[in-house]
């Protein structure tokens, strides 16, 4: 596990890092990339929307361009308060504090779920994709957005020793895993020589299937505590 997979560590991380978040963000995924994955993740307008580790809110902003309103699910009130200053307190962002590993709210309760920039600090990214896959409807779309492995052996050693780094192959195991059918990946890139993005597009199975893997469901959505950690 890589020490920014400790959640306590990764709270404090983004506490200082929400400060510079929105300006270090697109080396690594801009809104070029962002507008890819939405074409891929296709959300219509009566669609109900997770977007979890929603973060200073980068990509709930281009999905605030599809539908009126998004669930934003984060861990960090420091990256939260930076979101706040876009969007509002109350407005047409529903705001969530809240684990991926244990989602705050009710079985089927999306139509569509999205994560990006959130996975490598997963301590269990599969228990949180079972949540991922819990909280939306059977047939329904999640896309997951993670950095890509390095391609090289000592990268790769100092990338893992920092948070989870993985490739297509270990995605499909995470995917398959987690109970999730029609996985398609994604590599996504700023810039030649920029670190590359994996994007995941799978499918809930629909509800006449097994559903054997999935975790119990949870209680609903709670307020936003909006105390510093």
């Amino acid at each position: 596990m890589g020490i920014l997979e400790d959640k306590a560590r990764a709270r404090l991380f983004y506490k200082y890092l929400s400060k510079v978040y929105d300006t270090i963000n697109p080396l690594v995924w801009n809104e070029q990339m962002r507008t890819e994955a939405l074409e891929w993740f296709d959300p219509q307008p009566d669609d109900r929307i997770l977007d979890v580790g929603a973060g200073t809110g980068f990509a709930t902003e281009g999905l605030l361009e599809y539908v009126e309103e998004v669930y934003a699910l984060d861990q960090s009130v420091h990256q939260m308060e930076r979101a706040f200053q876009k969007f509002g307190r109350r407005g047409p962002v529903k705001y969530v504090r809240g684990d991926a590993e244990r989602l705050p709210f009710a079985a089927d309760a999306f139509d569509k779920t999205w994560s990006s920039g959130s996975i490598e600090y997963w301590p269990n990214p599969v228990a949180a994709l079972r949540e991922l896959r819990r909280v939306t409807k059977p047939g329904g779309t999640v896309l997951v957005v993670g950095p890509d492995e390095p391609h090289t052996g000592v990268f790769q050693r100092l990338a893992d020793a920092i948070m989870l780094f993985y490739g297509t192959e270990e995605a499909d195991e995470m995917f398959d895993a987690a109970g999730f059918v029609d996985v398609e990946h994604h590599v996504q890139q700023a810039k030649p020589g920029s670190p590359r993005a994996i994007t995941t597009v799978a499918r809930v199975p629909d509800a006449d299937a097994d559903v054997s893997g999935v975790a119990a469901a949870t209680t609903e959505s709670e307020p936003v505590d909006t105390a510093a950690d």
